[in-house]
């Protein structure tokens, strides 16, 4: 079996085990379409809405719900992935497959960086969709145009660079947390980010910690937001795929991430089942 093969299937694996990775979205997505056929059929959709000039308001918030539905989704996913099968010994069985453990964990570092973002593109995309359908036969009464929302390309790269390679680190350090912790990952992957931010203010009186994970998680490849403002992911939906990849706030993360997967590959061949 060659590289390829073995991480494609290694991927088709962690996708059949973890069914909440699709699940969940798809959950979400069907609640969405059902409030907006009800909304639809009341017709406060298109009053309140187009009065207020903002009547692609519904899509951007169906986006922004999905994409926290699968935010939450990769932290639990993270975080239980490599704790889990020492947890349940099913790692005793998964080693005595001809898979390597870089194998193992790259497929699972590739689920919150490539996979779950496709996912929610998908979804988020297809959900937009039919409610603009349900809602196109009562905007055509009132003679008004609805636009789409946000483009599929904008959320496509939003997804994809923001969630995916803009959160690495993240995801990285996630996975770490998951193949070191012998219990509560969930601790461990909260309490020293706590404790140095905290050691830091004592110690300095300065937060530079606590801006770095404030800019990881909302900031953006253009850089730290200006005093006063707040800059969101959008940011990097703005700037041009050469700002983004030219940026050092991208690359200083992928090299972090590295480091936390290289470490989580280490953690995995060396420890067994608890």
């Amino acid at each position: 079996m060659n590289s390829r093969t073995a991480l494609f299937w290694s991927v088709r694996r962690e996708i059949w085990e973890n069914r909440s990775i699709y699940i969940a979205p798809l959950a979400v997505a069907v609640l969405i379409v059902i409030t907006s056929a009800i909304s639809a059929g009341s017709g406060w959709h298109a009053t309140v809405f187009a009065r207020q000039g903002a009547i692609d308001q519904p899509y951007e918030f169906a986006a922004l719900l999905l994409m926290l539905t699968t935010l939450l989704v990769g932290i639990v996913y993270c975080l239980d992935s490599l704790y889990g099968e020492r947890r349940d010994r099913s790692i005793l069985f998964w080693k005595s497959l001809p898979v390597s453990d870089v194998m193992t964990v790259l497929a699972k570092a590739s689920i919150p960086v490539v996979v779950l973002p496709l996912i929610t593109f998908i979804v988020t995309a297809v959900t937009q969709v039919l409610m603009l359908a349900m809602a196109g036969a009562r905007f055509s009464h009132t003679g008004l145009n609805e636009p789409f929302g946000q483009s599929a390309t904008g959320l496509f790269v939003h997804l994809v660079l923001g969630h995916g390679f803009w959160y690495a680190p993240i995801w990285g350090w996630l996975l770490f947390c998951s193949a070191w912790a012998r219990r509560v990952p969930y601790l461990w992957a909260t309490l020293p980010l706590l404790v140095l931010g905290l050691l830091e203010r004592l110690a300095f009186n300065t937060s530079h910690f606590v801006e770095w994970l404030t800019y990881r998680f909302a900031g953006g490849p253009a850089g730290a937001p200006p005093a006063g403002e707040t800059m969101g992911m959008s940011s990097i939906t703005s700037a041009t795929m050469a700002d983004f990849f030219m940026s050092r706030g991208l690359w200083t993360g992928l090299a972090l991430f590295a480091l936390f997967v290289a470490a989580a590959v280490q953690l995995r061949r060396n420890r067994g089942p608890m």
